[in-house]
């Protein structure tokens, strides 16, 4: 069974940066392509990046492209979510989970309990 932890998120002025992290335990990581994903407060979850098995291929949604930057350690069975130039609309509880595909990237497994990003003003 895979369990995600999702940490580094916090309060941060916008224009500021996090780092998040997500730990992925249970299978053999480096077998998944990872996303990250949010869901603001009213607002359904929403894709944000994602990164293939090995790290060569990346993708991003549209609002955060340019400003965000994901990759994986797989020795470390980790996946970050560098976040730049913070804007109050990143605000949410930002998720990670293995996806079906780059193409298809429906979540493969249940959600962990995310981590809270509150971009202020």
């Amino acid at each position: 069974q895979v369990q995600l932890v999702e940490s580094g998120g916090g309060l941060v002025q916008a224009g500021g940066s996090l780092r998040l992290s997500c730990a992925v335990s249970g299978r053999t990581f480096s077998i998944y392509n990872v996303g990250w994903f949010r869901q603001a407060p009213g607002k359904e979850r929403e894709f944000v990046a994602a990164v293939s098995r090995s790290g060569a291929t990346t993708l991003y949604a549209d609002s955060v492209k340019g400003r965000f930057t994901i990759s994986r350690d797989n020795a470390e069975n980790t996946v970050y979510l560098q976040m730049n130039s913070l804007k109050p609309e990143d605000t949410g509880v930002y998720y990670c989970n293995p996806i079906e595909s780059m193409i298809n990237r429906n979540a493969l497994h249940a959600w962990g309990q995310g981590t809270l990003v509150t971009v202020s003003s």
